[in-house]
C-alpha cells in the first residue's frame, strides 16, 4: 500500500511527516505493543520515501521510548511487559544501591463520580463515572508507596479487585493486555508533605512523617490522558532519582 503525502504540510519536514503517519498507525492499532512493525525498506516502498527518511522517524518514536531496536531482530512496539520499560515511569530507588522489587497490594476498586480536580486532569466532566483504586507498594517487607490511581470506567469497563489481584505484573501492562491502552508519557508535580491520618495508616508511619507526594497524569496515543495518580512516598531509605541530559 503506498500513501499520497501531498496532503500533508509542505513546512513540516519529511521524516516529520512519516513519524506522524506511524504514529498514526500506533494509535489505531496497527501493530500492538510488543509486536514488530515492518522493517524500514518496507516502510520506505509503503510511504515512497528513502529508508533514511523512515530512519530518522523511527530514531525519534525509539528516543520517546514508542519503538524498541532489537539488534538482529527489527524494531519493536514498546511495551510494559519489557522489563526495562516496566518502571520507566517510576523514579524511586533505594539508598542502598540495591534493585527495586516492589510488591503490589491492591486495596480497594470501585467506582465513583469524578471529583472536579480529577475530571479536568483527565479532560473529563465532573460527575463521570471513574473507577478509584488504592494501592500499597512494599520493598523488602515494609509499605513505602501509598497510591490512590483513578481511571475512566467507560475505557476501563470491566475491571475489579479481583482482576487486579490476580494479575503479577506491572499496572500498565495490564492495561495493555485487557483494556487496549498503551501509557507512552506521563506528566508529574512533586512536592514535599507531612503523612496525613489515611497516608500514615497505609504506611504505617506516624502521622506528619515527611513523604514525597507525586502526582501524575499519564496519557495514551493520541496525547489522550486516561490515567491519574496520586502517589505518597516514603522516602527514609529511599530516594526519587532522575537523570538529566
Amino acid at each position: 500500500m503506498t500513501t499520497n503525502l501531498s496532503s500533508l504540510a509542505t513546512f513540516s519536514p519529511l521524516y516529520q511527516q512519516i513519524k506522524a503517519m506511524l504514529l498514526a498507525s500506533l494509535q489505531a492499532g496497527e501493530w500492538q505493543p510488543g509486536e514488530a512493525i515492518p522493517s524500514e525498506f518496507e516502510l520506505a516502498a509503503r510511504y515512497e520515501v528513502s529508508q533514511g527518511t523512515v530512519r530518522k522517524a523511527i530514531d525519534e518514536l525509539t528516543t520517546q521510548n514508542l519503538l524498541i531496536r532489537k539488534q538482529g531482530k527489527g524494531t519493536f512496539v514498546a511495551t510494559h511487559h519489557e522489563e526495562h520499560h516496566q518502571f520507566r515511569f517510576l523514579r524511586l530507588a533505594p539508598d542502598s544501591g540495591l534493585p527495586m522489587v516492589l510488591k503490589n497490594h491492591f486495596l480497594t476498586c470501585k467506582k465513583i463520580k469524578a471529583p472536579r480536580l480529577i475530571a479536568k486532569a483527565l479532560k473529563m466532566p465532573t460527575g463521570e463515572s471513574l473507577i478509584e483504586i488504592e494501592r500499597v507498594q512494599t520493598f523488602a517487607g515494609a509499605a513505602i508507596v501509598f497510591e490512590q490511581i483513578w481511571l475512566p470506567s467507560l475505557r476501563f469497563k470491566g475491571l475489579s479487585l479481583a482482576t487486579l489481584l490476580a494479575w503479577t505484573g506491572p499496572l500498565y501492562a495490564l492495561y495493555e493486555s485487557s483494556f487496549a491502552t498503551h501509557m507512552v508519557r506521563a506528566e508529574e508535580k512533586i512536592k514535599a508533605v507531612a503523612s496525613d491520618s489515611i497516608s500514615a495508616s497505609r504506611l504505617k508511619t506516624a502521622i506528619g512523617t515527611p513523604l514525597l507526594l507525586v502526582e501524575r497524569v499519564s496519557y495514551s496515543y493520541g496525547n489522550k490522558p486516561v490515567e491519574m495518580r496520586i502517589a505518597r512516598y516514603d522516602t527514609s531509605s529511599q530516594h526519587y532519582e532522575n537523570a538529566l541530559s
